[in-house]
């Protein structure tokens, strides 16, 4: 009978699943960065919960006592990506990280599952600093799509209801569903390109405004009053027409403001 400490057990899991979900994150912000796009959406993690642990346990037959190597995804990092193409990507930026160390993949895209479960798998070891010292858990990382997202948590959640027994209709429904998402991932990848540009142009735009605003606010801070009302009225008057080009030029002249306040401030 296993009598071990479950939640002490799981605290470097838990530990492992923050840390890691933070530097993805923060990879996540320098890429977008560094080049308008990052090929990583976003990211979740998760520690596995006790009766799950002892389910997987029983199923591939491992000892408890020897649990902390034969199950290998207690911590759980998932990673997003709007395309198939950003999977692969994202793969090579973790096998180069010092970090971590990873053990194995499972290419589960090119050599999908029978049920049509499709993502990309990666084994790490990674240590933790505990109040006993540094102790190295495994974690497992999946990488995928947005629709092999939402198509493996629905799969789950019905292997789950159904203890792994689906009936063979749902079954065949299911890789059917995942066949069609597969298809919608490929149509995204033909027209990855032009959504990279709507979405960076759009970016563009909301930081845009987002600057005019920030910057007339700030006429008010240097007693600018009349300044920031006919900055704000022509705001007003080009964001109904939304013509970003005159936009972009009113932010140029709101900085120029700010910019001869300034410097008329620091000669005083």
């Amino acid at each position: 009978m296993d009598v071990r400490d479950w939640g002490t057990f799981l605290l470097p899991y838990e530990q492992a699943v923050e840390e890691l979900k933070v530097k993805f994150k923060t990879m996540r912000a320098e890429l977008k960065k560094l080049e308008e796009y990052a090929p990583i959406e976003f990211v979740t993690g998760r520690v596995k919960k006790i009766t799950s642990i002892l389910e997987k346990a029983k199923r591939l037959n491992v000892p408890m006592d020897q649990i902390e190597t034969g199950i290998e995804d207690i911590a759980g990092i998932r990673i997003m990506c709007q395309f198939v193409e950003d999977i692969r990507r994202v793969a090579e930026y973790i096998r180069n990280r010092k970090d971590l160390t990873v053990l194995y993949e499972k290419d589960y895209i090119t050599n999908y599952k029978d049920s049509g479960y499709r993502s990309f798998h990666m084994i790490v070891e990674y240590p933790v600093q505990t109040a006993l010292g540094q102790k190295k858990v495994l974690a497992e990382i999946q990488i995928r799509t947005l629709a092999m997202n939402f198509w493996a948590t629905i799969e789950h959640s019905l292997n789950y209801k159904y203890r792994e027994l689906l009936p063979d209709e749902m079954r065949e429904r299911l890789k059917k569903t995942a066949e069609a998402a597969f298809i919608l991932d490929n149509e995204m990848s033909a027209i990855r390109k032009q959504i990279i540009n709507a979405q960076t142009s759009f970016e563009d735009e909301s930081n845009t405004v987002a600057k005019v605003l920030d910057g007339i606010h700030h006429l008010y801070f240097y007693h600018l009053v009349n300044e920031a009302i006919d900055f704000q009225s022509r705001f007003n008057a080009i964001w109904e027409k939304h013509d970003m080009d005159a936009m972009k030029q009113l932010l140029d002249e709101v900085m120029a403001t700010l910019k001869t306040r300034k410097n008329n401030d620091d000669e005083l």
